[in-house]
């Protein structure tokens, strides 16, 4: 019988993460393509103010949530019961969010004015629509059934790129950036509550239940609090410090350095939660998810990493356009960003899987510290690149508290986790560095962006093999022995 759990839990793992590598590798030329033409035809000052409000209902959004899907996703007496856990959690989402919404009107009548205003109503309703449906998300991400959540996403994607594209074509600017989320609102209620309905909206009294839910969710809060500001209060201080320009140009820096991460590291932490929820109580097939999942994003993280590091100009160039050119510095900084930020997300959905989210609270203040004082030294002298700076400096250290708090119910090995994948880094970007000295590499950007490629992906490739070959093929066999039984399977039937 425990085998048989065993292969369910490694098919739903492995089917829910293929789900989502094949939805995000589209939604990746998607969006890119969305990132791309808006950044080519929309003034940088507008993206300043839209991350501006962004960063507001990034912030304010932790009271709707009020670190209650973690407590869903937690097995324990008080969820065991899915549909009864459900309707609790509808219940409290439905009244935080009200609330929420209503706090934020005031402050948008009382404290904007203009296009900022309008964004801010905006986003609050589309924003709040969302927050209705996480019910229905946490089910099938407890169910480790990802199927429907990547087809959404997908769906949700091709639509706003289509819509905001088409807007920013005619000249439309505020609207063509808002379009997203309400299109994002639109396909997430109709795909979960409309289109053969995941769950039903019901509402449930349980003091006992709300109880738990509201206490494990304060617990969370704290930590999730900690992390919301420490993704949104870079922008909102360069915001406010540095203006809308100087934050259009951070936050696309940001979302272009970050955007490789979604290729990978959003499908497999997307599923990671629900299966260290499951592993709870088996500390060696725990440990071996553990393990797999972060050397995973290791190496893939640190190839998009060093890829974009050496290419940076010429993508700046080809793609978005000289007037992007002074965030060059601050769009190669933010890479260790996207090296070291899926770890540590990884690792603290280890902690709520356990249900041991008060584990988090701390590295996130120590974290938090070290953000707020890097913005104050190295943000006003260095601009946008001192911003990214604070920024990098405070994921490194998150990420090794985390690492040393996770060996208490995990067992991994550091080295063996970053060694190889640095040194292939290393020896990568050096000699495609060198590489340059030659003559004819430089004069035509897309012949030195692909030189450069050509260069480092065979390097890094080369000592992944050399070092790992026996490692790799353990974790590669079996995972595609499993894919070709399962697609056999399913053209058999």
């Amino acid at each position: 019988m425990i085998n048989d759990d065993h292969d369910d839990l490694l098919e739903r793992s492995f089917n829910s993460v293929s789900w989502n590598a094949l939805s995000n590798s589209i939604q990746v030329v998607i969006g890119f393509l969305r990132m791309w033409l808006l950044a080519r035809w929309l003034p940088v000052e507008v993206f300043g103010k839209y991350g501006m409000v962004m960063a507001i209902i990034g912030i304010s959004g932790i009271f709707a949530n009020f670190g209650m899907g973690g407590a869903f996703l937690n097995r324990t007496t008080e969820t065991e019961s899915e549909q009864n856990a459900a309707e609790t959690h509808f219940t409290l989402k439905l009244l935080f969010t009200i609330v929420w919404a209503g706090l934020l009107f005031w402050l948008s009548f009382n404290y904007f004015e203009g296009e900022k205003r309008l964004m801010l109503n905006v986003l609050t309703i589309t924003t709040g629509g969302v927050h209705l449906t996480q019910t229905a998300s946490l089910i099938l991400v407890r169910r480790v059934v990802h199927r429907r959540l990547a087809l959404k996403n997908l769906i949700s994607v091709s639509l706003s790129a289509f819509v905001a594209i088409i807007l920013a074509w005619r000249g439309v600017t505020i609207w063509a950036l808002l379009s997203t989320n309400i299109v994002s609102m639109i396909v997430n209620v109709y795909m979960l509550y409309l289109w053969r309905p995941v769950w039903r909206p019901k509402l449930r009294w349980s003091w006992k239940e709300m109880r738990y839910f509201l206490t494990f969710g304060w617990q969370n809060m704290i930590a999730v609090t900690l992390l919301k500001i420490l993704n949104n209060v870079d922008d909102l201080w360069t915001g406010f410090y540095l203006g809308d320009k100087a934050l259009g140009l951070y936050s696309r820096a940001y979302s272009f350095a970050t955007y490789p991460r979604k290729i990978v590291a959003a499908p497999v932490n997307a599923v990671a939660s629900g299966t260290y929820a499951e592993l709870k109580y088996d500390r060696k097939r725990l440990s071996q998810a553990f393990f797999r999942t972060n050397a995973l994003l290791i190496r893939a993280g640190f190839i998009f990493a060093g890829i974009f590091a050496l290419i940076a100009p010429e993508f700046i160039r080809i793609f978005l356009g000289t007037k992007w050119m002074p965030m060059l510095d601050t769009f190669r900084l933010m890479l260790v960003f996207t090296m070291l930020d899926p770890i540590k997300i990884t690792v603290g959905n280890l902690f709520i899987g356990l249900g041991q989210p008060k584990r988090i609270v701390s590295t996130r203040s120590i974290q938090f510290v070290v953000l707020v004082s890097g913005l104050y030294l190295l943000g006003k002298p260095l601009n946008i690149s001192g911003v990214a700076l604070a920024a990098d400096l405070m994921i490194v250290i998150g990420m090794g508290l985390l690492f040393m708090q996770a060996r208490n119910y995990v067992d991994f090995s550091m080295k063996k986790l970053f060694f190889v994948p640095v040194l292939a880094l290393i020896l990568g970007m050096g000699v495609a560095r060198i590489s340059l000295l030659l003559p004819y590499i430089l004069g035509n950007d897309w012949r030195t962006l692909l030189i450069k490629i050509g260069i480092f992906l065979p390097i890094y490739g080369v000592v992944l093999f050399v070092f790992e070959k026996e490692s790799t093929l353990r974790i590669v066999k079996p995972l595609w022995k499993r894919m070709h039984s399962y697609f056999s399977d399913k053209i058999v039937t």
